[in-house]
């Protein structure tokens, strides 16, 4: 068992701007970056994104996983100690904290590491719709993310459905155009959530269909070991009208849920499953417990905000750590005449 100042759990921007931060002020972090956690790769949701274009610093944009490769060897330079291994269980009782791997998680196998301090940056994962034959084809027809698959040579050039009504819908919605012979999005209201200018590109793209108030209710291919998804039935949400479309791929953007498995029931969550972090700050219910990223933002969910806070995440630990485990987010109201200190037995 070793011991550690601060662990950093995740690999996203806002694990590796922590540990950026955390390295330069010599408290030797350790990052575990994880084995496919959550079934995400190292590196977070942005590994599955191709050109990023809205992060400072790059005015010709950047690819995603360009993005967190120099983010990664950003942390290493300054000194973090990168662990590709799962904390599958983590006990925050009391500190410090104990942390185990994925492998050594049995009731009799002694923590892999504790730590002073545990910054939690684990984000969150796309949401599946559970819809019948959603299991039989998934990876063989269905996926939830675009940029990781519509490549492939089964999509290549077939007519190819995105359910979602958001940026992120749209978004795939284009991509796959690159590669399927036509692109529909089936949106379950009579308008789309997504940006105004996401909506009127997605509107405008000669090789890609919104269909409002409709739903997919069941996914139908062949009958066969690794048989492929061939065709859709989908749902009039104003008649209850069915039909079955041609459709050899179906991908979700229909929201992610938070990556909150490690810490549930011992920190405070909201009605969503995000950490509750107290305002302004990366505060969690647990002293000495730090959270950053999507897996306590499900406002804004950018790359830049998920780095923002693991900087806060950071300095508040460094705090934290300096003062013996006693410092708290004080924050003072508008009328000055009181201030708000975290409330440990939340």
């Amino acid at each position: 068992m070793v011991h550690s100042q601060v662990v950093v759990i995740g690999s996203g921007p806002g694990a590796h701007t922590a540990a950026i931060y955390l390295s330069r002020a010599e408290l030797s972090p350790v990052l575990y970056e994880g084995m496919l956690a959550n079934g995400t790769a190292a590196g977070g949701q942005l590994t599955t994104t191709t050109d990023v274009e809205n992060f400072p610093g790059f005015p010709d944009g950047v690819g995603g996983q360009e993005l967190m490769e120099k983010m990664r060897k950003q942390s290493e330079r300054f000194g973090t100690e990168i662990i590709t291994e799962t904390i599958s269980r983590i006990d925050l009782s009391q500190r410090p904290f104990k942390m185990w791997t994925e492998w050594s998680d049995g009731p009799n196998d002694a923590p892999a590491r504790t730590a002073d301090a545990v910054i939690i940056a684990t984000g969150a994962n796309a949401r599946r719709l559970n819809l019948p034959g959603e299991e039989t084809y998934w990876q063989n027809g269905i996926s939830a993310c675009a940029v990781c698959d519509g490549a492939v040579p089964i999509f290549r050039n077939k007519p190819l459905y995105v359910i979602g009504g958001g940026d992120s819908a749209a978004e795939e919605a284009m991509f796959l155009a690159k590669y399927g012979s036509s692109v529909t999005v089936l949106v379950r209201k009579d308008k789309l959530r997504a940006s105004k200018v996401m909506a009127e590109r997605l509107l405008a793209h000669p090789k890609c269909n919104v269909r409002f108030n409709t739903v997919a209710t069941e996914v139908i291919g062949e009958n066969r070991p690794n048989g492929l998804m061939t065709h859709l039935r989908i749902k009039s949400t104003i008649d209850d009208k069915e039909e079955i479309v041609d459709a050899n791929g179906l991908f979700y953007a229909v929201g992610h849920d938070p990556a909150n498995a490690l810490v549930k029931g011992q920190v405070k969550l909201d009605e969503d499953g995000y950490i509750v972090t107290q305002p302004g700050t990366s505060f969690t219910s647990v002293p000495g417990v730090f959270a950053c990223g999507d897996v306590q933002d499900k406002r804004y969910r950018q790359a830049i905000t998920s780095a923002g806070s693991g900087c806060v995440a950071a300095l508040e630990a460094e705090k934290f750590l300096a003062e013996g485990g006693h410092s708290e987010p004080k924050v003072e109201v508008e009328s000055g005449a009181a201030e708000y200190k975290s409330n440990p037995a939340l």
